[in-house]
């Protein structure tokens, strides 16, 4: 067996064979975790900032008088991005595979940078009337085209350059910069509010944290430019006639339609439960059981901040125990604790309701330790990207960006305050059986890539 060193200046000169070790320098694994996690900790720092402050978004740039009106306008903008995430995996995820996953990455977060970096400059209704909500949706839109090749790109980055017995550990470091870009934009929003006046506040104090994207960017920028090529895509290249190889979109579908079917299906459990906890459940402590909203989103806040402790340990856990143990662990747990969980909630003290959320926090860490590592391992390398950005992007608009809707009205409809559980029940049967027919990829070399160890 013969071996390859992958160096930062020469990933794309080192050919990796089937017979071939890539042996990766450890230096650069470390950097391109980094860059890949600051991405999503900027599109989660948008999202905190703007669920935290959608009441004085919509004073801003919709019409006064209705403030039931304008809050619902603040979050059909932000809903809007969702619709158009597919269509930003279907470009991107088969750019990516075509020009190399550095370039869309770095592409993507130029995207999210300038979109949200936007927000914060736009004049407000008072100042050029219907303009105003328009920039916004605009801003909106391309937040959300580059985010559908954001997710898939960093999750494949880090999958392709860590060694096969480490990836479920690097692999959790994404979704620590998820966790730690909604805390840090939910924090700066709450920090704002208790300094600033709601005058201040509605003036120019909420351009702040958009504005603060600015400088994120650069340096997510900056990050993602020094890097290489991955080893995987780069041996990819050597294989191909052309240094630009194309793979149709159909091929990427219909192709992997198998392996889309579990994407879809594990992505499902995935993001019904992350949003169910984290985007629902401040509202519905609010709003169905009249608790105190600040002390619903600090509770909130303090779980992301124990799930980000605990978000590295699981990822090694996954590598030494499988991915399918931990990813059928946390689908068992919410067939089996959704409802206590909720139970424990709706009793409404401080600490029933942080001993509930902390369950499905908890809970909810087997699926973002998992995941990222687990998700690119479905996919051979000359579709990875593609493949996986179509199918984390249908998956996430259809069920996961969805769950607030569809959870309130079936409320609504049924009168049922047990619903949340009972969804996410559901999601937990249709996560374990996209477990049960998924292969065990933890130590293994990703699909049509050689075994990758470290140095």
């Amino acid at each position: 067996m013969t071996a390859s060193v992958i160096a930062p200046t020469s990933a794309l000169k080192n050919r990796t064979k089937a017979q071939d070790t890539t042996v990766t320098d450890p230096a650069l694994v470390k950097r391109a975790v980094k860059a890949a996690a600051l991405g999503n900790a900027m599109e989660w720092f948008d999202f905190g900032v703007y669920s935290y402050i959608a009441v004085t978004l919509g004073k801003v740039f919709f019409p006064s008088g209705n403030p039931t009106a304008q809050l619902l306008s603040t979050f059909g903008a932000f809903a809007a991005a969702f619709l158009v995430r597919p269509l930003g995996g279907m470009v991107f995820g088969p750019l990516g595979d075509r020009v190399g996953r550095q370039k869309v990455l770095a592409l993507t977060m130029i995207m999210m940078a300038a979109g949200t970096f936007a927000i914060g400059l736009i004049p407000s209704y008072a100042t050029i009337g219907v303009g105003a909500p328009i920039l916004l949706l605009v801003a909106r839109l391309v937040q959300g085209f580059s985010t559908g090749g954001e997710y898939a790109g960093a999750s494949t980055f880090i999958a392709e350059y860590a060694p096969d017995k480490r990836r479920g550990f690097l692999g959790s470091w994404l979704e620590f910069g998820t966790l730690a870009g909604y805390i840090g934009g939910a924090g700066l929003v709450t920090l704002m509010t208790a300094l600033l006046s709601t005058d201040d506040l509605t003036s120019w104090g909420w351009r702040i944290p958009f504005l603060i994207a600015g400088p994120m960017g650069i340096i997510g920028l900056y990050l993602r430019m020094r890097l290489e090529e991955t080893p995987a895509f780069a041996a990819e290249v050597e294989k191909a006639e052309t240094n630009r190889p194309k793979v149709p979109l159909r091929e990427m579908v219909t192709g992997q339609w198998r392996a889309l079917l579990l994407c879809v299906g594990l992505v499902l459990v995935f993001n019904v439960t992350d949003y169910m906890l984290l985007s629902y459940m401040p509202s519905y402590l609010t709003s169905e059981l009249h608790y105190d909203e600040t002390h619903g989103l600090l509770v909130v806040l303090g779980v992301m901040a124990l799930m980000m402790i605990a978000q590295p340990f699981m990822g090694a856990l996954t590598d030494r125990v499988g991915r399918r143990p931990v990813i059928a662990a946390g689908c068992a747990g919410f067939l089996l604790l959704s409802v206590p969980a909720l139970l424990l909630i709706r009793e409404g003290s401080l600490l029933a309701v942080g001993l509930g959320m902390g369950a499905l926090g908890m809970l909810l860490v087997c699926f973002t330790a998992a995941m990222p590592s687990a998700l690119p391992a479905l996919f051979p390398t000359r579709v990875r990207y593609g493949s996986l950005s179509i199918g984390f992007n249908v998956s996430v608009s259809l069920f996961g960006g969805t769950t607030p809707l569809v959870v309130t009205a079936l409320i609504g409809a049924t009168g049922d305050m047990m619903m949340p559980a009972y969804y996410m029940m559901a999601a937990a049967v249709i996560g374990g059986f996209a477990v049960w027919r998924m292969t065990e990829s933890a130590g293994r070399p990703l699909p049509g890539s050689a075994p990758s160890v470290t140095e």
